[in-house]
């Protein structure tokens, strides 16, 4: 029995409706909200699992709402856009969501994409080649990556990273030296056909890099442009 519980988010009483209804057939525990306000409040006040979050709400809308609550929680958010949205999509996972449904949707495409994701989280995907003995640990000059407990540590400070950025990071660390295309990277990290939407790897990149470089000047610098094909993980002494 399934005990996680997902918040979903969305103006449109019937979109809630249906989307609740696969859940709960797929025995999630669902809560509903139907503007940004009242989500972000519940999202701060309760630990779900997984958050769906529609772009366009009234008031506060679900980019506001993700980039506030990317102050505070990781929870993982899986966001609802128009078709053609294309430039509001690329702001959504500039300011942290992990994954992103068209309008009209088909509702079990959304539950595989909600399971897919939950599974990423919990639990690593990949068995990593650099490891120590004891622990589950990738160690290089400035930095930590504990896969077990999803932590990651830069000149010993821990730096909180959302579920993507840290599968990134990982996928990248595990391979050091080789490069990977945008579309290998989209296909592996996301695990599925990401609709070409290249620009994606490049915004969570940017993202990494940044919360990266708020602790080390140095650390960054592993994640490497390969100009013209895509990103590879460098050991920078």
């Amino acid at each position: 029995m399934n005990s996680e519980r997902i918040l979903v988010v969305d103006d449109e009483e019937r979109i809630r409706r249906l989307v609740r209804m696969y859940l709960e057939r797929n025995n999630f525990v669902v809560d509903e909200a139907q503007d940004g306000t009242e989500a972000l409040a519940m999202a701060l006040d309760t630990e779900y699992a997984l958050i769906i979050l529609d772009l366009m709400l009234p008031g506060m809308d679900g980019r506001d709402v993700c980039a506030e609550l990317r102050q505070y929680k990781d929870t993982p958010v899986i966001m609802l856009t128009a078709a053609g949205d294309e430039s509001n999509r690329v702001h959504g996972f500039e300011v942290g969501a992990d994954d992103y449904v068209v309008k009209p949707f088909s509702p079990r495409e959304l539950v595989m994409r909600v399971k897919a994701l939950l599974r990423r989280v919990g639990t690593p995907q990949i068995e990593p080649q650099q490891q120590s003995a004891m622990t589950n640990v990738l160690s290089f000059p400035g930095l930590v990556i504990n896969v077990d407990a999803r932590k990651v540590l830069v000149e010993d400070k821990e730096v909180s990273l959302t579920p993507k950025e840290f599968e990134l990071l990982l996928y990248l660390a595990q391979r050091p030296e080789k490069v990977f295309s945008r579309e290998e990277l989209l296909r592996d990290v996301w695990n599925y056909q990401f609709f070409g939407d290249q620009r994606t790897v490049d915004t969570h990149v940017k993202r990494l890099r940044e919360k990266l470089g708020r602790a080390s000047d140095r650390v960054p610098q592993h994640i490497h442009t390969v100009w013209g094909v895509g990103y590879k993980f460098e050991v920078v002494e």
